[in-house]
């Protein structure tokens, strides 16, 4: 059918290479220079409630490794709930973290069991159990910023880490900045907007690719880029406020940033923040080396 509407072109231009994407292959994956990062640089812990999550939210916690050289460290909380998975899970989060140069731990030795609201509730000591566990790591990582859910991201191990994580900070001394994620459920208050490279975004995609069974099922890595376009959407008005202009962004994600002091979340922003590729990010993130 003709037509003069000359978006069209446009479109189709989206959907054939979500196509032409199902067709490329993990297979000669060769991981990128990774950075060298000293060995009392600061670290960064992302408390990722699924493999995958880690690079789905990653482009912070990427160019905080490549642009302030800090040790980014995954924490994988859950292995997923399929237990005859969890093994190819785990070998498909080490390629997947080697590839984007990201460190690893495992919260158990299949990652933890029952994280969410109803786990804990009905099985108090085995919650306490998992937030000891989640206490210990942040004692021994000692970490400069965190990275883990908002209380709403809809999936109910997603809640249940925000939960873990709070609890786990609540029982330490620890002061740091903390960042909250989302994915399955957007947040209605986010105050940071982070724009990623196209080189970023490309190595975030590869890495989600080699979760290799789930994308299998559902090849998701293919719309993180359009996912993260929706982002600049979104941000413009939730970060840069009601009626604001989209910054000249091309891909961004969304997050809340704040600060774990004294016990409490405490506000660091006094209004959102968009941090372009060429910005800065030690103006936000002052970030002292550990001792």
């Amino acid at each position: 059918m003709e037509t003069n509407n000359p978006y069209q072109a446009l479109v189709e231009g989206f959907a054939r290479l979500l196509s032409e994407g199902e067709a490329l292959s993990q297979a000669r994956l060769i991981p990128p220079k990774r950075p060298p990062v000293a060995a009392d640089a600061p670290t960064a812990l992302i408390f990722a409630p699924h493999p995958d999550d880690e690079v789905i939210i990653g482009a912070l916690p990427l160019r905080l490794l490549r642009e302030l050289k800090l040790n980014v460290v995954n924490v994988a909380v859950t292995l997923g709930s399929r237990t005859e998975r969890q093994a190819e899970r785990w070998q498909e989060l080490k390629n997947c973290c080697h590839y984007i140069g990201f460190g690893l731990v495992a919260a158990g030795e299949r990652g933890l069991e029952g994280i969410n609201p109803t786990a804990r509730d009905q099985y108090p000591q085995r919650w306490f159990a998992a937030v000891e566990a989640i206490a210990h790591i942040l004692a021994t990582q000692r970490p400069s910023i965190i990275f883990f859910p908002h209380v709403d991201d809809w999936n109910k191990t997603h809640i249940g880490v925000h939960s873990l994580v709070l609890e786990a900070l609540g029982s330490s001394a620890l002061a740091c900045q903390v960042v909250e994620t989302e994915f399955w459920g957007a947040m209605n208050a986010p105050n940071l907007m982070v724009e990623s490279s196209v080189a970023d975004v490309s190595d975030l995609v590869a890495a989600l690719s080699l979760h290799v069974g789930e994308v299998a099922r559902n090849p998701y890595h293919l719309r993180l880029p359009a996912w993260m376009m929706d982002n600049v959407r979104r941000g413009a008005e939730l970060v840069g406020g009601q009626g604001g202009v989209a910054p000249r962004f091309a891909f961004a994600t969304l997050y809340r940033l704040r600060r774990w002091a004294n016990g409490r979340l405490e506000e660091v922003l006094e209004k959102g923040k968009a941090l372009s590729s060429q910005d800065d990010l030690s103006e936000l993130f002052l970030i002292p080396t550990r001792n």
